[in-house]
Formats: structure tokens, sequence, C-alpha cells
């Protein structure tokens, strides 16, 4: 591997930055891939970019059988995100259930009183208000959004920020009715249809969860579901 690709990488890694490394296995030729640009000796071949492209989009390293000949694509993606704001009983199970499945967990809630190492032992906890706390924490296309409170008035400011961002989920607890308020209130603040369409509410698949553990399998379920289309279809 050369100096500057290796370097490169490195620091990309460091910054959590999603970058695949595409290789040509016929000559050992290697490139940088991100979302957007490249770096490297591949970085003009659009046959390559979209291999490594496609990588980095399902989340999978290996050989593509490409026009330019077979690619390695090794994939580094940084962790998937979840930002649960509400520290209520159900974030409890859902917090742990998705740190098995690779994600990496924040609360968000300013009620320390929900919001503390006892209820949350090893989960880090933020408690500014939260669309405060959603702007600092940068959702971005590896992330997932779920508001848990009830309480519109922490609910809200968070799904504000989350509906800018790239998050590739986000979703809001509450019955249809409440969802229903929900859109109003969004809508009034100048929300399109489009935008207020991207959250799942009421949150989680239909799966009949009554207890906080069953919902929170439902919700990291219909995560997963949007995550992997291709694969739930």
């Amino acid at each position: 591997m050369k100096r500057a690709i290796l370097d490169r990488l490195q620091k990309d890694r460091a910054s959590k930055r999603p970058v695949a490394l595409a290789t040509r296995l016929a000559d050992g030729a290697e490139t940088i891939v991100y979302p957007e640009g490249a770096f490297g000796d591949l970085e003009r071949d659009a046959v390559v970019l979209a291999a490594a492209r496609r990588g980095l989009a399902e989340d999978r390293s290996g050989v593509h059988q490409t026009a330019s000949g077979e690619i390695f694509v090794h994939v580094y993606n940084p962790a998937l995100r979840l930002i649960i704001v509400g520290a209520v009983h159900i974030a409890q199970p859902l917090a742990r259930m998705a740190a098995i499945a690779g994600y990496d967990v924040t609360i968000v809630d300013p009620r320390q009183s929900f919001a503390n190492d006892e209820r949350f032992p090893g989960v880090p906890l933020v408690d500014d208000w939260p669309d405060d706390a959603l702007a600092a924490l940068k959702p971005d296309r590896r992330t997932a959004v779920v508001t848990l409170t009830h309480d519109p008035k922490l609910d809200d400011p968070a799904l504000a920020v989350a509906l800018r961002s790239d998050a590739f989920y986000v979703g809001a607890l509450g019955s249809r009715k409440t969802h229903g308020k929900r859109v109003e209130r969004l809508t009034e603040q100048g929300f399109g249809t489009a935008e207020i369409g991207r959250i799942h509410g009421p949150v989680g698949l239909s799966l009949g969860a009554v207890t906080p553990a069953e919902i929170a399998v439902s919700i990291l379920a219909q995560i997963t579901q949007v995550l992997h289309p291709k694969d739930a279809a």
C-alpha cells in the first residue's frame, strides 16, 4: 500500500468518516472512495467508484466483478449510531439490544431523574435540550433517531433537527392520534409532506408488542428493515 493511501486511510478512520479502499486485483492499483469524492490511482474510473460506493451503501466488503477487472472493496464504515430521545422504560431494553446489534447508543434527556447511570449503566447520556443535543451529535446517514418521551416539548425539537439531517431512520413513539397531532405541529413549523413522511410513527413494526422489551424489539426490527431494505424485501 502506498504511504499516501495509508496515511489518508488512517486519518479517515480516526475521524470516523465512511470510506472504502478499492484495490484492482490484477495490478494492485488502489483508491480511497468516499460517498462523494475519491483519492488514488483509480479515482477517475467510474466503474470502480460505483462498485466501492455500492459496498459502502450495503456495508459489505468483497470482490466485485467489473469492466475494469476484479476489484476488492474493503469497507471501513464507522459504527452505526442510535440516538434515543427520552430515558423512559422502553429506552432501557432498546439501548441494550441496539448495543448488541452493533450500534453506538446515546441517550438524550434533560431530566436527570430519568437519564442517570443507575438506569443506563455504561450508556453515554446527554442532558442538553434535545435540539441542542442533536445539533451537536450531527446525525448522519449511519444514524437512527428515536423519540420516546411522548412530550412534544422534548420530542418535537429533536424531530425538527433529525428531519433536517441525513439520518437513515427517524421514529417517534405514540398512537396514530398522537402522531396526527405531531404532524399538525410540524406542518405549522414549515415542514413539508415528504419531510414529515420520513417519520415512522407509530414507531416500530406491528408485532403486537405490549411490554417495554417487546416494543424495543419492534423498534429495532423496523430500524433493521429500513437499514437493509433489499434484505427485508
